[in-house]
């Protein structure tokens, strides 16, 4: 059943308020994926605290124009088109499709919106690669606390030296 016009203006709104928060987004083409595998894409989205949108191409224009995206022209991506929308970390979108796709093959990354920007797939697949922000956290944590242990290492090494020496004077002597 068609849309009114007021359902499509609801649409595009509710997509340009989304599309104003997005940190990272990546557009799909969902063609072949049967109903379990799109619900299995759905739930491991949102579980992640990603949206996932379905919306013809005309709408998403609108939405991104209206959202202040003009440069990005959906037109010329061919076929069913979604587009998972990233709201707290730059890369999780693109991680968890690129993921997903990898189990599910007719799940085709076509690009993605990094920083305002369009992105093509190949550019999509670099940045799931790069660890994610708890990762670097800890990484970032580990540097700060690997001095500190280098530190207390080298300190525990005279103490065991001392130690062992003590213990083999110990031995000799009886």
């Amino acid at each position: 059943m068609a849309k009114s016009r007021q359902q499509k203006e609801e649409t595009v709104k509710s997509l340009s308020e989304k599309l104003g928060r997005i940190k990272g987004a990546v557009f799909t083409n969902f063609d072949g994926l049967n109903v379990n595998e799109s619900n299995e894409l759905r739930n491991l989205l949102r579980e992640n605290q990603i949206d996932y949108t379905v919306a013809k191409k005309t709408l998403l224009k609108l939405a991104f124009k209206k959202a202040s995206l003009d440069g990005i022209d959906v037109k010329k991506i061919a076929g069913a088109m979604g587009l998972a929308l990233g709201y707290e970390d730059e890369i999780a979108a693109a991680k968890t499709l690129s993921t997903f796709a990898a189990k599910h093959p007719t799940l085709k990354l076509i690009g993605g919106i990094y920083n305002g920007s369009l992105i093509d797939a190949a550019e999509v697949k670099a940045l799931a690669l790069l660890p994610g922000k708890d990762d670097l956290r800890a990484k970032l944590v580990w540097l700060f606390n690997y001095p500190r242990s280098g530190w207390v290492n080298v300190l525990a090494g005279n103490l065991k030296s001392l130690v062992y020496a003590l213990q083999a004077i110990k031995d000799k002597k009886s």
